[in-house]
């Protein structure tokens, strides 16, 4: 089965407070963005030019960054949610892809190995996230900010990216979201939302998601230590 990857890359990155679009965030050196690719690109694991979401206003700053990384991508703009974007990329995908793979690009060091176990189980029952089981207690709370609830730890798990799904299976999801007016949280949770099963795959701690300035001092840690490359 041919795969296709989509790197969501449209967020503007307001938590981040930085100037350009967060996947173009110079993160050591390199755009956030090329870190992203340059990882997964490297895995062999995808057979069709990646498609990659951007910001609408700054399609001329993707298409050098690309350019200067000779990364020959497709490039669409996105929507007013993640959500949109991802449907937007989705409706750009060939039939040749009978495997997607939709990854954050906000998620430069995600080891191989996970995207690899993504893939194996989406072919094998349609859909399949990346996710690590979580270590804190995790506490429910109302709207007033007092204690609900406290879920049962060893049955939640942390999302990550990649989510990987059978072409169908995804493309169906986001045309019954669309239809419905329902906004998910992510693209598995759709699948699960309409009857599909979705496959938990073990991700790890280096997979983390850069979002605020707090984040790029662990981000360059991890790139001084290179112990992710081989995770």
């Amino acid at each position: 089965m041919s795969v296709q990857l989509i790197i969501v890359a449209a967020g503007v990155g307001a938590r981040m407070g930085a100037p350009v679009p967060k996947a173009l965030l110079d993160v050591a050196g390199t755009p956030l963005l090329l870190r992203t690719l340059s990882q997964l690109l490297g895995s062999g694991l995808f057979d069709l030019p990646p498609i990659v979401t951007y910001p609408a206003s700054h399609q001329a700053e993707f298409e050098t960054c690309l350019e200067s990384a000779g990364i020959a991508a497709r490039l669409i703009p996105g929507g007013a949610e993640r959500q949109d974007s991802v449907r937007l990329a989705l409706a750009a995908t060939p039939e040749a892809a009978e495997v997607v793979a939709i990854h954050d690009a906000a998620r430069p060091f995600v080891p191989a190995g996970s995207v690899r176990a993504s893939i194996e189980a989406a072919r094998e029952c349609g859909a399949a996230t990346v996710a690590i089981p979580v270590t804190d207690t995790i506490l429910e709370a109302d709207a007033d900010g007092y204690l609900v609830s406290t879920p049962e730890r060893a049955r939640l798990w942390a999302c990550q990216t990649p989510q990987t799904f059978l072409r169908a299976a995804i493309i169906d999801a986001h045309a019954r979201a669309l239809a419905e007016g329902y906004l998910g949280t992510d693209d598995a949770s759709l699948v699960r939302r309409y009857g599909g099963k979705v496959r938990l795959v073990q991700g790890h701690p280096f997979n983390i998601k850069i979002t605020r300035p707090e984040d790029l001092p662990l981000a360059q840690r991890i790139i001084k230590e290179d112990a992710w490359r081989t995770a």
